[in-house]
């Protein structure tokens, strides 16, 4: 049964969230990124980004802190995301939003000559059907797909069928020419679909530069894979969540105050309302 989004509420009945004084539990990235910290020599300097104390649960200054807005969400599809060396310690890595939207949230640094064991359990789990999101034009035609399986669980199993595979899709976080290198070097993916996506749309991502407008963050991979899982709620919270933050991001680069009353704080609101069938 499709899901329609509920009638928004009344410009001014949309409230802003109180932002907690609790730090959540730390997510996949977050741990990632302590266990990276704990390695380094030397402290992660951001070039060009924001400068001073930032947020453990957002990486954005406290005047600008997003933690608080409660966006995780139970998804059919996993994301399973492959980190490049010092991608969890960017406050501009998108990964991140991914971790703080969609539960079944996985992080791996990646290696050239080790593998995590508890990332092959992953891939060898029954309940998942890994997909190395990756474009087609560098992949073996045979190995690339353009869909995922959508069948719901528990219908195919009251229909006496066994039960549908969850989608997890893999996504090689780091830069153009790192991911490349992650594509070919990594055996353990040879043997799995490739999906290339199809985007019908232009990147919108503002915190890196991009030689390609057909590049695309993280965040927009990652949402564009849930809407093909029919996990639309997840896929636009999170494609409103990357506008909040970049908001929030430039802003406290500026020294600017966040508008928490704008148009990104309005769309997430209503994008993370509560869902009616029809």
């Amino acid at each position: 049964m499709p899901e329609a989004l509920g009638a928004p509420p009344a410009p001014q009945a949309i409230r802003t969230p109180q932002r907690s004084q609790v730090q959540p539990p730390p997510h996949a990235v977050s741990r990632l990124r302590t266990e990276r910290l704990a390695r380094s020599s030397r402290p992660f300097l951001a070039r060009g980004g924001i400068k001073g104390l930032r947020c453990p649960g957002c990486r954005l200054v406290p005047s600008h802190c997003l933690c608080g807005l409660g966006l995780l969400q139970s998804t059919h599809a996993g994301v399973c995301l492959l980190m490049a060396d010092i991608e969890p310690l960017k406050p501009s890595n998108t990964g991140w939003l991914v971790a703080d939207v969609v539960a079944d949230t996985f992080a791996f640094g990646w290696g050239r000559t080790e593998t995590d064991p508890a990332l092959l359990a992953l891939l060898a789990d029954p309940q998942w059907q890994p997909y190395v999101v990756f474009p087609g034009e560098f992949v073996r035609p045979e190995r690339v797909v353009h869909t995922v399986d959508t069948v719901d669980v528990a219908s195919h199993a009251e229909d006496g069928g066994l039960p549908s595979k969850r989608p997890l899709f893999i996504l090689l976080d780091a830069t153009w020419a790192e991911a490349r290198k992650m594509f070919r070097k990594s055996p353990y993916l040879d043997a799995l679909p490739v999906l290339s996506l199809q985007p019908a749309h232009l990147s919108r991502y503002q915190l890196r530069r991009s030689r390609r407008d057909d590049h695309f963050c993280t965040s927009e991979v990652a949402a564009l894979c849930l809407e093909l899982a029919g996990d639309l709620p997840a896929a636009h919270t999170l494609e409103a969540y990357l506008d909040v933050y970049t908001h929030h991001y430039l802003q406290a680069k500026q020294q600017l105050p966040a508008d928490r009353q704008g148009d990104a704080h309005v769309r997430l609101r209503v994008a993370s309302l509560p869902r009616v069938a029809k």
